[in-house]
């Protein structure tokens, strides 16, 4: 293994970490609305609290590894990171306004006691949370499936180009995905009335979900390049994903939160590697009529790319171990008591 198929899989593994830790982040988010609702003696704004205070100490821990995958992106790959960010600038814009309003609203929301001012921004975190994971499917969606770039390496398309059936579709399964991710994360740390309540849509969030995902798998034989991997990995992963997330509703349905919170995280796990699988040994697959971007026409040069492995090397599970800890810490049950609450 060089160092070009060395940075591809680390940059995979960024994404994999964030997708599963900011995969519920945004599934509570996107709930929140529904779910904070008064009941058990609790008011609306105590049960949002609720749902707010079980990833407040995350979210931000959760964005970096994000931050991470583009960093190296941009350090390892820069063709890459260049053609893909001027290209997809506009969904990239959007996504980055998402992330901020939603970072905003973390700490905005308690600021007031005004319930107009908490509706505000309960409006932003729903927003920030529902967009953010909707534009990351339709981009890596667009990538697998491949777009026109010219002889300089550039994206010779335009904004409406990336907005395809399968595409769009992407985007809404990895929404739906997180939805299901971010509910069983709730079950798992709150209590009574919230939690059952939770409970309750669980089921028919894993159907929805299934669904979701099986066309989204089909539609991906038939968009992309997979069918013409040589070997069984691009066969067997995204079988395995369709099992992951059936083993879920099997959890789900014995009541076991953390298998099934495991297998759920294993799905977003798996349709990352399922995206990388098809891109290798491209970065950007290109459909014309400049060539494909690959890990070696894209890369940086071997002495950049030896000095970032160093650095990965030392860093990296520092930081891995750091997280680790903090979820650690922060492992008990959210009660729904408005004095407990720091959020």
């Amino acid at each position: 293994m060089n160092l070009n198929i060395l940075w591809f899989i680390l940059i995979a593994v960024l994404y994999i970490g964030f997708f599963i830790l900011e995969g519920f982040d945004f599934g509570v988010g996107i709930l929140l609305p529904f779910m904070g609702k008064a009941g058990g003696g609790a008011s609306a704004d105590t049960m949002r609290r609720t749902m707010i205070n079980t990833i407040g100490p995350h979210w931000d821990g959760n964005e970096v590894w994000l931050l991470a995958a583009g960093g190296a992106t941009f350090a390892a790959f820069p063709l890459w990171y260049a053609t893909m960010f001027s290209g997809f600038y506009l969904p990239f814009f959007l996504l980055l306004v998402a992330l901020i309003i939603r970072g905003i609203a973390f700490e905005f929301r308690s600021k007031d006691d005004n319930p107009k001012w908490r509706a505000l921004w309960d409006g932003c975190m729903f927003l920030g949370s529902l967009f953010a994971p909707f534009l990351l499917g339709v981009a890596f969606s667009n990538l697998v499936r491949g777009v026109p770039i010219d002889d300089q390496m550039l994206y010779a398309g335009g904004f409406l180009y990336l907005l395809n059936p399968y595409a769009l579709l992407g985007g809404v399964t990895v929404v739906m995905v997180c939805v299901l991710h971010g509910a069983i994360f709730l079950s798992m740390k709150t209590t009574e009335v919230l939690r059952e309540r939770v409970h309750k849509i669980i089921p028919g969030l894993w159907v929805v979900s299934v669904v979701l995902a099986v066309i989204f798998l089909i539609a991906t034989f038939f968009s992309t390049g997979i069918s013409d991997k040589p070997g069984i990995l691009a066969w067997v992963v995204p079988i395995a994903c369709a099992l992951a997330l059936l083993a879920a509703g099997y959890f789900i349905r014995r009541k076991r939160e953390g298998w099934a919170f495991g297998m759920t995280a294993l799905t977003l796990a798996l349709v990352v590697v399922m995206f990388f699988v098809i891109l290798y040994p491209n970065v950007m697959i290109s459909t014309g009529p400049g060539p494909s971007l690959t890990i070696y026409n894209a890369s940086s040069a071997p002495y950049t790319l030896k000095v970032l492995t160093t650095v990965a090397v030392i860093l990296l599970p520092i930081v891995m171990a750091y997280q680790a800890w903090t979820y650690w810490v922060f492992r008990k049950r959210i009660e729904t008591k408005a004095d407990t609450l720091i959020y």
